[in-house]
């Protein structure tokens, strides 16, 4: 990991993908889990979530495949990929990436929606040398 100045928060998020480990916050109160990690509990508003590492299990409950402006050069070196919303195992639902879904599978994956995806760690590509997490699609759906 390169030499950036990261916020309090965002730190030890980028370390635990240095080390292969996604991590959200969960809430000691009502058991929430937040991914992206952010402080608060959105659920119950609670101001002291604690680290929590995450499965990395979900689900895909919607497919848009990227135009030619909300396309993300980094992404490039994937090959094919949608947008989506996911749901972690955990209950969290926010928009992610997801590899492999192409204009040809799209339709038939998206009549089986919601579909299985795995969390993947890689490289960002950026100037800064980060990690992030995109997801991919389960093996059953690759055949």
């Amino acid at each position: 990991m390169s030499e950036v100045k990261l916020e309090k928060l965002v730190q030890p998020f980028y370390e635990a993908l240095e080390q292969g480990k996604m991590m959200g916050r969960k809430c000691p109160e009502c058991g929430a889990v937040e991914f992206p990690p952010v402080y608060a509990c959105n659920t119950c508003g609670c101001l002291h979530t604690e680290w929590y590492e995450i499965s990395g299990k979900a689900k895909m409950h919607s497919i848009v495949l990227p135009g030619a402006l909300s396309s993300k050069p980094e992404y490039k070196a994937m090959g094919k990929y949608a947008y989506g919303e996911i749901e972690l195992e955990e209950g969290t639902k926010f928009n992610g990436v997801v590899i492999g879904i192409t204009k040809k599978n799209r339709d038939e994956l998206a009549a089986q929606l919601p579909i299985d995806v795995h969390a993947k760690i890689i490289d960002k590509n950026d100037e800064f040398g980060l990690k992030t997490v995109v997801f991919e699609l389960d093996e059953k759906y690759t055949k």
